[in-house]
């Protein structure tokens, strides 16, 4: 990397603090068993946790949100909780963590979505999953739209983190994607499949390999079809930037009348690739409105990728620990 290649992008990590991000979407309270194993079951073949501690973190549309507080953002957040102990604990642990939760409504009639993750010997044992996915009332829709229309207008930047629970429907994607880009906001979607058909005129998508192999109709198997996939998407979305994702082989920058920019992974023991999607858009989006251009909001993301895989459990990124990842990555 060259020397003006690390200053631009130290000064855009320097004005993270300045930008001003919304994040909407469905809301998850991740919960952390860590424990040991030394032994089996004699009921089942299955390990003998002996739990050590527990501790909750927000995940979904949370943790993109927490990831860009942690990484300074001022950071906005709109979803749906529930009238419960899992949402009063969700929504402490985002005050807590300086997160605006202005734009969150509760919803009585279904419960916070939990995922309690067991941990032992730095590795997931099982995920248990208790929530209840379906579409919200009218009412609900409405009122998560007022809200996030309110942010909009004070924001950067939208994100949003679609995880098929209920809150992003097509509704609410005709009334706020029109609406932000008509302020000339960035917007930025982690998609999911059922919904592809609405992604029109954002700014960023970020689908991972099978994402995009959905999107295109054809399966991404060698540079040439991502090559053609990454067009493909561009031209479909009618989006400025499409970036897929590619695991341990790094990942894929394309624009309009541009060659593929492939960044290779950034070297790095992995101990738990979960919220890594999330680590990604949060640093990307958080770089574009920061004063980064694509490429360089790519080389940004790919280090804080890198970053939270090394970590174990749904981790966040510091600025601190991002600009000491590209400085070695700089001077290899």
């Amino acid at each position: 990397m060259r020397i003006s290649d690390f200053n631009k992008l130290k000064n855009v990590i320097g004005n993270f603090k300045n930008a001003k991000v919304l994040v909407v979407g469905d809301l998850i309270l991740d919960e952390f068993i860590w424990g040991d194993v030394s032994r089996i079951s004699p009921e089942a073949p299955v390990p003998v946790v002996w739990v050590k501690r527990e501790s909750f973190m927000p995940g979904g549309a949370s943790n993109v949100a927490n990831n860009l507080s942690s990484l300074g953002a001022h950071t906005y957040l709109a979803g749906v909780i529930g009238d419960d102990e899992r949402g009063a604990i969700l929504k402490g642990e985002l005050e807590q963590k300086n997160i605006d939760v202005s734009g969150i409504v509760v919803d009585a009639s279904r419960p916070t979505t939990l995922k309690t993750r067991v941990v032992a010997h730095h590795q997931q044992v099982v995920r248990i999953d208790k929530e209840k996915v379906g579409g919200l009332s009218d009412d609900l829709i409405k009122r998560i739209i007022n809200n996030t229309k309110n942010i909009i207008e004070k924001v950067d930047a939208v994100i949003i983190e679609d995880y098929g629970k209920g809150v992003i429907t097509p509704k609410l994607l005709k009334e706020i994607v029109p609406f932000a880009r008509a302020r000339k906001k960035i917007i930025s979607v982690d998609p999911k499949e059922e919904h592809l058909r609405y992604y029109k005129g954002i700014t960023l998508i970020t689908p991972n390999n099978h994402e995009a192999s959905k999107a295109v109709g054809f399966e991404i198997k060698d540079a040439a079809t991502l090559k053609r996939a990454g067009q493909a998407i561009l031209k479909k979305f009618k989006c400025k930037i499409a970036l897929i994702t590619l695991g341990e082989n790094g990942m894929a920058v394309f624009e309009k009348n541009k060659p593929m920019k492939h960044i290779p992974t950034v070297a790095q023991d992995v101990f738990d690739v979960s919220g890594a999607g999330d680590t990604v858009i949060a640093s990307y989006t958080l770089s574009l409105a920061s004063g980064a251009n694509p490429l360089q909001a790519a080389h940004i993301s790919n280090c804080a990728g890198g970053i939270v895989v090394g970590k174990v459990g749904i981790a966040v990124v510091t600025p601190e620990e991002l600009m000491d990842r590209i400085n070695r990555e700089r001077i290899k």
